[in-house]
C-alpha cells in the first residue's frame, strides 16, 4: 500500500459561482509548490501551517483567513493537524509545477 506525505484535497459542494474543497493534513505533510488559476479563499478551522509565497511565509492557524491572488506559486507546510475549507470561482483549477 502506498503512503502519501501529500495533504488531502477533496471537493465539498459546487454550485454556479463557486466551489468548495475540504483540505486535510497531518503534521509534518506539505503540499508542493501550485497555484490556482484563479483567486482562492482559505479559512483555517484547525492547526497550524505555513503558506510559502514569493512574498515571504504566511502563518496559517486556526480561525484564520488567507486570500491567495490567482496565478502566484505557493506551498504549505503543515506544522500541525489541519483542516481547512478553500473557497474558489467553480471555474478554477489547481495546478501542480513539475
Amino acid at each position: 500500500m502506498e503512503t502519501t506525505n501529500k495533504p488531502e484535497m477533496t471537493p465539498l459542494k459546487n454550485g454556479k459561482m463557486f466551489k468548495t474543497l475540504n483540505i486535510t493534513a497531518k503534521a509534518g505533510m506539505e503540499m508542493p509548490l501550485h497555484h490556482s488559476t484563479k483567486e482562492a479563499v482559505i479559512v483555517v478551522l484547525k492547526g497550524e501551517a505555513v503558506l510559502k509565497m514569493p512574498d515571504g511565509q504566511h502563518m496559517l492557524s486556526r480561525e484564520t483567513t488567507f486570500i491567495i491572488p490567482a496565478m502566484v506559486e505557493h506551498s504549505l507546510k503543515i506544522n500541525s493537524d489541519f483542516h481547512a475549507i478553500a473557497i474558489m470561482e467553480s471555474t478554477s483549477a489547481i495546478e501542480f509545477d513539475g
